[in-house]
């Protein structure tokens, strides 16, 4: 990993490190599927899901209130969802193996935006409550 990727504070949210690598890992799957011109539509919205779910994380992480990083997370367990769903579809290609792989890598995300979006929820209501940032939406 480059330093100055794994340097950023970023890097500590396990969710975002998860998503990087089944963003990575979906590279020759998507490769796999686009050679089949049956499943090459699915090739192309799996590409896009991957990579929203990491990318909502990071844009989650760069707002300044837990109200619209609360918002950002939701668009990224979103995107793990369809990723999840699109993988489903594409099982039949890539085989079983790769699948529950990666089946199992994007619930394991999915587990932790639902543990990340209730707490930056919580955070939001206490800045609300405080007159912090979140009051002034």
């Amino acid at each position: 990993m480059p330093a100055n990727i794994s340097a950023d504070v970023l890097w500590k949210v396990e969710a975002y490190r998860l998503a990087v690598f089944a963003a990575d890992l979906g590279w020759p799957d998507v490769s796999t599927l686009r050679q089949d011109r049956r499943t090459s539509g699915v090739a192309d919205q799996l590409y896009r899901a991957l990579g929203s779910v990491s990318a909502n994380i990071a844009e989650g992480f760069s707002r300044s209130s837990s109200r619209e990083r609360a918002r950002f997370y939701e668009f990224a367990l979103g995107s793990a969802r369809e990723s999840r769903d699109w993988y489903y579809k594409a099982r039949h290609v890539l085989g079983e193996d790769v699948v529950e792989n990666r089946l199992a890598l994007l619930t394991q995300i999915i587990r932790l935006l639902l543990a990340m979006i209730p707490d930056q929820r919580s955070r939001a209501a206490l800045e609300k409550g405080a007159g912090g940032p979140a009051s002034a939406m």
